[in-house]
């Protein structure tokens, strides 16, 4: 008897393999072989790299989320913030970068552990562990921080092309063709050589810096050396510095890197490898800010523009006229070259978030046809922040101040869950935190907290005083210090009267193979009364923040209508 021919099995790329049964990935074009800028990894290569020359191919081949996502970072809102910095207050500011390193580092190094060990993005593991409310929020405040952020992009693209002479709508409109354009072609291979290029051209800010020539010692000395600028005013220096966090640690990091790496089909046998292309991220961007204070302090010290910054375009042409026309040239295409990476990235963190949410096809390495509604969310709101940048009459100044605010309002909240997805067992299993992390991850979350409620406060109140700022930052830091003291309190008394059971010992030798289980399978978490009362407090403060921020917006731009 003949056999029944089978049905043909449906084809997919050769370097697409499809899910694991067992693997908690929600697209099939997330597993496979690594196609990075700089090499390619095969799914079924060898494990081990033991000559340096394979260990530098291999990192070679797995750069590029931590640089793509750092450089990002140093967008235009970053250079707006940088150069008032450096203009109004010379080197002075420089420290508060440095205590930004390890900041940067646990938020980023946790976003790496959540994505190479569950393959699932940061939007779809809050709405699986925590509901359907904060899903939605982390999904819908996502898109509208993301939308006003790329608003700021596109700002800073103009600003650096009217300074080219370039007129202002041709520019944004192709700008914004060829940041949709990178990400389209289908290959994720092509598009991280795009970002890698304009990871490069970060670069031009080095021969301004040395242009400019500051004075080395005195930055050497600003940086590690806090203080506050003699005789400025302590609520703008204050809220600067706020500024300046808010601006080097954005939302959207941890969720475009989070999705990145999994896209990226990055598996925990290469953490140490992304944990290496994350400090070399951490170090453009730290430094690349410390040349942008430097160069614009040098610049205008002791000359009629100095304590008077206007925007970025003042600064270029600042450059133009006391250093070179040169320096204003290559500060432009800095400008331009850091906009359209952080458009591109803002872009791709929204869509792959919507996808996640949505249960939608969203890798890269898939082609336009082959995933529509990940690519026309990218595109759409790409296209829709440039629309608002080039109509006449739009309130691009309220924008700006709009995305500082939600984004400091925020950001708490996303490191609160980033903290618990991290320390939830189910979800990261030897990859789990530590406790000196959780110490740290808790301080970082309290100052946030902290500088979120100053920055609202200013908002509301625009002539609010130095001393006003001070009593906030005061009375929170003695609460924050009080309620750790109750919970390390409430702990002691637990253990000893033998109510809580010990939590098991983390057995950390089986990291290298172990991924996350299909979320189905997942319990679901069991959130002690304290962090019930927290994530309720959480949401009633972003809520009444959020609503009195935005009330405060429209009451400015009605003012200024």
């Amino acid at each position: 008897m003949t056999p029944m021919p089978h049905a043909p099995a449906p084809t997919r790329p050769a370097t697409e393999m499809p899910a694991p049964s067992d693997s908690a990935v929600l697209d099939a074009a997330h597993v496979g072989d690594i196609h990075g800028a700089f090499g390619t990894i095969r799914l079924d290569g060898p494990s081990s790299h033991s000559t340096w020359k394979r260990r530098l191919k291999t990192l070679l081949a797995i750069a590029g989320p931590g640089l793509i996502v750092m450089v990002g970072d140093n967008d235009a809102g970053a250079f707006g913030t940088y150069t008032q910095a450096g203009q109004n207050y010379g080197t002075s500011l420089l420290w508060t970068l440095l205590l930004l390193v390890p900041v940067l580092y646990v938020n980023q190094e946790m976003v790496l552990r959540l994505g190479v060990v569950t393959g699932v993005g940061h939007a779809r593991l809050i709405l699986e562990r925590f509901g359907k409310f904060w899903g939605a929020f982390s999904a819908i405040d996502l898109f509208i921080l993301n939308a006003l952020t790329i608003v700021t992009e596109f700002i800073g693209i103009s600003i650096g092309l009217d300074y080219l002479g370039v007129p202002k709508v041709p520019g944004v409109l192709v700008s914004a063709l060829v940041v949709i354009g990178s990400a389209s072609t289908g290959s994720f291979r092509r598009f991280e050589r795009v970002c890698m290029a304009l990871v490069a051209g970060s670069l031009l800010l080095v021969p301004v810096f040395f242009m400019a020539g500051p004075d080395y010692g005195q930055m050497a000395h600003d940086f590690v050396v806090p203080g506050i600028p003699a005789g400025s005013d302590l609520a703008d220096v204050t809220l600067l510095i706020i500024a300046i966090v808010g601006t080097t640690i954005a939302p959207w990091q941890l969720f475009f890197q989070q999705s990145y790496v999994i896209d990226k089909r990055i598996t925990p046998r290469y953490m140490k490898y992304e944990r290496v292309d994350l400090w070399l991220g951490i170090a453009i961007v730290v430094l690349g800010a410390a040349a942008i204070i430097g160069f614009t302090a040098a610049t205008f010290a002791h000359g009629p523009e100095a304590g008077h910054f206007t925007d970025a375009g003042g600064v270029a042409r600042g450059l133009g006229s006391h250093v070179g026309r040169l320096a204003g040239i290559l500060f432009a295409l800095a400008l331009i070259d850091a906009s359209v990476i952080g458009a591109a990235a803002v872009g791709l963190s929204t869509s792959y978030a919507l996808g996640d949410v949505l249960g939608l096809k969203h890798s890269l390495h898939r082609k336009p046809s082959d995933a529509k509604g990940f690519y026309a969310a990218f595109a759409g709101i790409i296209a829709l922040s440039a629309v608002i940048v080039i109509i006449p009459g739009s309130p691009l100044g309220l924008l700006t101040v709009g995305v500082q605010v939600l984004a400091g309002v925020l950001l708490p909240s996303a490191t609160v869950f980033l903290l618990l997805l991290c320390n939830d067992r189910e979800v990261m299993g030897p990859w789990v935190n530590g406790r000196a992390m959780n110490v740290f991850t808790s301080a970082v979350i309290a100052v946030l907290v902290i500088l979120s409620v100053v920055l609202t406060a200013a908002v509301l109140f625009p002539d609010i005083s130095g001393t006003a700022i001070l009593q906030i930052l005061g009375g929170g830091a003695l609460l924050a210090l009080l309620a750790a003291a109750g919970i390390a309190v409430v702990r002691l008394r637990a253990a000893a009267s033998g109510k809580t059971a010990a939590a098991a010992p983390v057995d950390r030798s089986q990291r290298a193979a172990w991924r996350m289980p299909p979320l189905a399978l997942l319990e679901r978490p069991r959130l002690s009364v304290a962090r019930r009362a927290g994530l309720g407090v959480l949401r009633v403060y972003l809520l009444v923040a959020m609503v009195l921020v935005i009330v405060r917006v429209v009451q400015l731009a009605v003012a200024a209508g």
